[in-house]
C-alpha cells in the first residue's frame, strides 16, 4: 500500500498520468526516512529540510503540511506495511500535473511509500572514483530532487566493477559524496568533509555526525575542499546516510583503511538515533 494525497491505495493501483511533472521534468523533491519500532528517526530535521527544499523550488506549501500532519500520514502508511521491523519511508512531493517547463500551478501532490529493511553494515566495503560525469557544485545540488541520473549511473558503474559504492566529483574535480551517502575523511586528528559549496547533499546524517565529532572534541572537524589524492593518503574514510547510519570504507583502489574511528562514531550515531525526536 502507498499513500497518495491521504488515500491508501494498493501499490499496483498507484498510477501516474502522462502529465506527471516528476516523470516529465523531475519536478519533485523527496525525503528518505527510517522508522524504527513505530518511531521516525530525526523526523524534525527531515521535515524542515523538506520545507526548505519546497521553498527553494517555489512549490506552494499547503497550510495542512504541519510537522504533525505529515508524521501522522507517514505512520498511517507504515501501519499497513504488515511489518514490525525497521521500515524505509520515502515521502515524495511533486508539483501537480500540467504545463511544460512552465507549470500550470505551484500546488503539490504527495506520495508516501514504506518498505521493510533489514540493513547490516558491511565488514568489507570497497569504493572507487566515478569520473565519467560530474556533480555541479551549485546550491541546487544540496537538496533531494528527483534529478539523480549521475548517482544512478555511478551506482550501475559500481555494480559492474564489483564495488560497493562510488565517490562522485564536481566539475572542479573536488570530492563531493558517494552515490547515496555523505563522505568523511580522517587524517591524524582532523576529520574532513566537503562543504555544501562543493555540491554535496545537505544530509541529515551528515549534520548529526558533525555534531557527534564536535561534541567529542577528540578531533578537529573541517568542512573543506577534498581532492581525490587525499583519499589515498587518509587514515580512514566513512560514509553516512539516514538508512545506513555510518559505514566505514575498508578499500579504495589498492589502499586498505582502518575502521576504528568510524566504528566509534557509528556507535554514537546509533545512540543518537535511539534518543532522537
Amino acid at each position: 500500500m502507498v499513500n497518495y494525497n491521504g488515500d491508501l491505495v494498493a501499490f499496483e493501483d498507484a498510477k501516474i498520468t502522462p502529465n506527471n511533472r516528476a516523470l516529465k521534468y523531475g519536478d519533485s523533491v523527496f525525503e528518505t526516512l527510517k522508522l524504527v519500532n513505530g518511531k521516525l528517526i530525526f523526523w524534525e530535521a527531515h521535515y524542515f529540510r523538506l520545507m526548505a527544499s519546497m521553498r527553494m523550488l517555489r512549490m506552494k506549501i499547503p497550510m495542512s503540511f504541519t510537522l504533525e500532519f505529515l508524521e501522522n500520514e507517514i505512520l498511517k502508511t507504515a501501519k499497513v506495511t504488515n511489518s514490525n521491523n525497521n521500515l524505509r519511508i520515502r515521502l515524495t512531493i511533486t508539483r501537480k500535473d500540467g504545463g511544460f517547463y512552465l507549470p500550470l500551478t505551484n500546488e503539490v501532490d504527495y506520495l508516501i511509500e514504506s518498505q521493510e529493511i533489514n540493513f547490516v553494515n558491511k565488514s568489507t566495503y570497497k569504493v572507487d572514483l566515478y569520473k565519467d560525469f560530474y556533480v555541479y557544485s551549485g546550491h541546487l545540488s544540496t537538496i533531494k530532487t528527483n534529478n539523480k541520473i549521475i548517482h544512478t549511473i555511478a551506482s550501475i558503474y559500481a555494480r559492474e566493477n564489483e564495488l560497493d559504492n562510488c565517490i562522485l566529483l564536481n566539475e572542479r574535480k573536488g570530492v563531493v559524496e558517494a552515490t547515496n551517502a555523505s563522505l568523511f575523511l580522517v587524517k591524524g586528528l582532523v576529520i574532513k568533509t566537503p562543504p555544501l559549496t562543493e555540491g554535496c547533499l545537505k544530509g541529515i546524517a551528515r549534520e548529526k555526525v558533525k555534531s557527534i565529532i564536535e561534541s567529542a572534541k577528540d578531533f578537529t572537524l573541517e568542512e573543506t575542499v577534498i581532492s581525490p589524492f587525499e583519499i589515498q593518503k587518509a587514515d580512514e574514510v566513512f560514509l553516512t546516510n539516514s538508512i545506513i547510519g555510518v559505514q566505514p570504507i575498508t578499500n579504495y583502489r589498492k589502499k586498505e583503511f582502518s575502521t576504528e574511528i568510524g566504528k566509534k562514531i557509528a556507535a554514537n550515531f546509533n545512540i543518537l538515533e535511539i534518543t532522537s525526536k
